[in-house]
């Protein structure tokens, strides 16, 4: 369990604390640290994305944000706006899972899901600190979006509202709003030819991962050791989604550069043969370390097994449909890579996040209203221990409150840091 710091609240200390992070997370690969600080430099809401473990160091200083109304399960603990994607379950390529089981063109069209997809910081907690740190990114990102602040505290009203609805009365997600329309569409119609030409070239007629911002050249001792683990992983898959000998080839392996909280950590990209000349596969095996809140909460028990096996305990717990392939490894004669809990997921082409720079602020009240319905669910179905009554008016204003100071909080740190990362970052 990760011990608490005791933390001065004053924006520049904090500010510094935050570098300590990004530069302990970055040690093992030093070229990242500025890329996260670019990333974390966009904007106070981008800044929040990177900054889950300070979060929490700022309730374990102020325990009194963290306090509220009951109800415990899983959380997915870095809880944000661009924490939901689309994607399709099926462990295939849309065409190959819809033939293999003669589905028409309706039934392909419901295999694609929008969900909840990081569940890295994943943690048995109370309820209220997802909605907390979701209500809080969604008071940054509505101001990002041009939202007058009494606009962007309807919003906050609306996504809360929408949670206790569903986790306490089990009220379905409304029709999906205009920007989940959208993404859904987009991800149905890409292609796996379309994934693996902005990800991979071909060298000597053979796909290669192009070297370059997604991905890097990895350690010759990681290299040497992710055959083993790969194959370890697809050791544990069950025999349906493994559809054909040789297909779990290995054809390429490199450094994945990816994310912005989790960049720094070790992520391995494999590319697979798969099924015909093009039908190579991706695969992301992420590392996976104690979940930010464990600072607050402390062991994130129950369950059996690694961190990598907490993020899919909680994965498979908090969502409907969870996408298939999902599975654990870890390195073996890796030098200090060796041991490390990874979590395995195939990447596909009928997947993407929501993405804040996307949306148009008249999209938000009924983007708000429907990701609230969403994790209301998913608390609901990994729920343990759920009130006997729902949430009060007096509840959802406290929660309403926290957020606000937190964003007031994350705010007044984002200059000061943005600050200290002049010196730092390549000039512009």
């Amino acid at each position: 369990m990760a011990k608490p710091v005791v933390l001065p609240l004053e924006p520049a200390a904090l500010a510094e604390r935050q570098l300590v992070h990004d530069r302990a997370r970055t040690s093992r690969f030093p070229d990242l640290f500025v890329r996260k600080l670019q990333r974390m430099s966009a904007s106070p809401l981008a800044y929040l994305r990177g900054a889950a473990p300070l979060f929490y160091e700022i309730l374990v200083a102020r325990p009194d944000l963290a306090d509220g109304p009951p109800g415990e399960g899983w959380i997915v603990g870095d809880m944000h706006l661009e924490n939901f994607g689309a994607y399709r379950p099926d462990p295939l390529g849309a065409s190959e899972a819809a033939s293999s089981r003669g589905e028409s063109g309706n039934q392909k069209k419901r295999s694609v899901r929008f969900d909840l997809n990081d569940f890295d910081d994943a943690i048995i907690g109370p309820w209220r600190l997802d909605l907390l740190r979701l209500s809080t990114s969604l008071l940054l990102g509505g101001r990002e979006l041009g939202a007058s602040g009494v606009v962007a505290l309807t919003l906050c009203d609306l996504l809360i509202d929408a949670w206790i609805r569903s986790a306490f009365d089990g009220a379905p997600p409304l029709e999906p709003p205009p920007p989940v329309v959208a993404l859904t569409e987009q991800v149905r119609a890409r292609s796996k030819a379309a994934l693996l030409d902005a990800r991979t070239l071909m060298v000597a007629g053979k796909r290669r991962f192009a070297r370059g911002p997604r991905y890097a050249d990895l350690p010759k001792e990681v290299a040497s050791a992710v055959p083993a683990a790969f194959q370890s992983y697809v050791a544990t898959l069950p025999e349906e989604d493994r559809p054909s000998k040789g297909s779990f080839e290995i054809v390429d392996a490199a450094l994945r550069i990816a994310g912005t909280g989790s960049l720094g950590g070790l992520r391995i990209a494999v590319l697979v043969k798969g099924k015909g000349e093009e039908g190579s596969w991706i695969f992301d095996m992420k590392e996976q370390g104690a979940p930010s809140a464990s600072v607050l909460l402390g062991e994130a028990a129950p369950w059996s097994g690694n961190d990598a096996e907490r993020v899919a305990t909680a994965f498979r717990a908090c969502v409907a449909a969870p996408p298939r392939m999902m599975g654990c490894t870890s390195l073996a004669n890796a030098g200090k890579f060796s041991k490390l809990p990874l979590f395995v997921r195939k990447l596909s082409p009928q997947e993407d996040k929501l993405n804040l720079r996307r949306l148009r602020g008249a999209d938000l009240p009924s983007l708000a209203t429907y990701l609230g319905a969403l994790l209301g669910a998913a608390h609901a179905r990994a729920a343990t221990k759920t009130p006997k009554t729902r949430w009060s008016d007096a509840d959802r204003a406290s929660l309403r409150a926290h957020a606000i100071e937190l964003a007031g909080i994350h705010e007044a740190i984002y200059l000061p840091l943005c600050e200290r990362m002049r010196p730092l970052l390549p000039s512009t």
